[in-house]
């Protein structure tokens, strides 16, 4: 398995590059992905962007990335996982990790655990004055909560967008779906 992350930097549009070199580039790893010279059998490539619309058309010919998976923010029970996850081993109190959910709808795991690094950072100054640990508690994550934004309501702002205007050939079907159940 091959997985390439921010997949958009390697694969955007080669008409809307200045570049001749970065040209070349990109069609080697075309040709790579057909595996005209050495054989792809067994292999399994994946890849993710946050900007699909960007990619050249083709990288999403059939045999390169030809399925597009619409990975949505994590549900209430993820969220209640990540922050399960991220704070198992803070010093907290008795943590109310229902309440915590739902002020964090569209929160992606990297904004939750913004939120547990914010209220951390918080609790620093008042245990380095004690010279103990101060617990993390309920109210400081929700007062975290207020300083750190989703970062995802930008991103899903363009991706409906696109989804609405220029959706084809059905490739943003997904996240029309996704908009549609909210």
């Amino acid at each position: 398995m091959l997985f390439f992350d921010e997949v958009d930097a390697l694969g955007a549009n080669r008409n809307d590059l200045k570049q001749n070199w970065f040209k070349t580039v990109i069609n080697q790893f075309l040709d790579e992905l057909d595996g005209v010279k050495y054989s792809n059998e067994g292999i399994l490539i994946l890849a993710a962007t946050n900007a699909p619309w960007h990619m050249d058309s083709a990288f999403k010919r059939p045999g390169r990335f030809d399925r597009q998976i619409f990975v949505s923010p994590p549900d209430a029970e993820a969220r209640k996982k990540i922050f399960s996850l991220h704070l198992a081993e803070k010093p907290t109190e008795k943590i109310n990790i229902e309440d915590l959910v739902k002020l964090t709808y569209n929160y992606s795991g990297a904004d939750i655990k913004a939120v547990i690094d914010t209220a951390i950072e918080s609790k620093l100054f008042e245990s380095m004055k004690k010279g103990a640990a101060i617990p993390i508690s309920t109210n400081d994550l929700k007062n975290a909560i207020q300083k750190v934004r989703p970062s995802t309501i930008d991103w899903l702002e363009t991706a409906r967008n696109y989804a609405t205007y220029s959706n084809e050939s059905g490739q943003y079907n997904d996240i029309l779906s996704y908009f549609k159940s909210k």
